[in-house]
């Protein structure tokens, strides 16, 4: 049986190498609520690394499904036995009583990538955005300290959908290649263009120039999470929101490049960030 500080130890070395922008963040938390969210991300990890992955859709399929077992599991007290991610979650569900049927959401997400499905609408798209990012945030708010947690929810949801429209404009042109399109139909077909971003190079730079404000209104209502939030949580999602809202600036600056490349925050400007809003967030 392994040690649930073993099982922490993998789920935060999971997130070190793969929480690419979020580890800036989860870092700045005290350990236990650090621990917590890390097996929460690693979790998420292998959800997100099943559906990007290349198997074939019925192995995707089966895979989402164990995924979905393994959290129906945890939710009944299921032993998690030797897995160190659920070892870890099970033991970070009972201290912060995590939304477990939150996954859920995340794994459904994850079977519409699967099924490649396309969005029509912004409305559509949002949807997908709370399922697959504000799952995410409404099992971080459990591990926050939070003074009003009937208003964070919420808040919490619409920051999620920030940061994953944020990730759709970075990774357009990764996401091309893998035969996925994020971008709403409805607002290619007004801009003159493919939902995937190709066409007209004008008309393209105009429906990303779109996007990224629609991006950032969400930014503004998601962002009135952090006063409820104690010190060292409103540290963490200010540094995680703070590395998104300046991938969306550069974003913004030059929309063509993400047709072509995938923008990121240089690794000093995100440590800045990230030391920027723990220093704020001191009382």
């Amino acid at each position: 049986m392994i040690a649930v500080a073993e099982a922490y130890a993998r789920c935060e070395e999971i997130t070190r190498h793969e929480a690419r922008n979020f580890s800036y963040g989860i870092r700045l938390l005290h350990s236990p609520e650090r621990q917590a969210l890390a097996a929460v991300y690693a979790f998420a990890r292998r959800v997100d690394d099943i559906g990007d992955g290349d198997l074939p859709v019925p192995a995707k399929s089966e895979g989402l499904d164990r995924c979905a077992l393994a959290v129906e599991g945890l939710a009944m007290g299921v032993d998690p036995g030797d897995d160190p991610v659920l070892v870890a979650l099970a033991d970070a569900a009972r201290r912060y009583e995590l939304p477990l049927p939150a996954f859920h959401d995340l794994i459904n997400g994850c079977r519409d990538d699967v099924a490649g499905r396309v969005y029509q609408t912004a409305d559509e798209l949002v949807g997908y955005c709370r399922l697959v990012a504000g799952s995410i945030g409404r099992l971080s708010l459990a591990v926050f300290g939070c003074r009003d947690r009937d208003a964070a929810v919420p808040l919490a949801d619409d920051l999620g959908v920030a940061l994953q429209l944020t990730n759709i404009l970075r990774d357009i042109d990764e996401d091309r290649s893998m035969g996925r399109v994020y971008l709403p139909a409805q607002d290619a077909i007004a801009f003159g263009c493919a939902p995937d971003a190709t066409g007209n190079p004008s008309a393209v730079i105009d429906l990303v120039r779109f996007e990224a404000t629609r991006a950032r209104s969400w930014f503004d209502r998601g962002l009135n999470l952090v006063p409820l939030l104690d010190g060292r949580s409103r540290a963490c999602v200010s540094a995680m929101a703070g590395i998104y809202e300046r991938l969306l600036r550069r974003i913004e600056r030059d929309p063509a490049s993400v047709t072509h490349v995938r923008v990121s925050v240089p690794t000093w400007e995100k440590a800045w960030v990230a030391a920027r809003s723990l220093a704020g967030a001191a009382p």
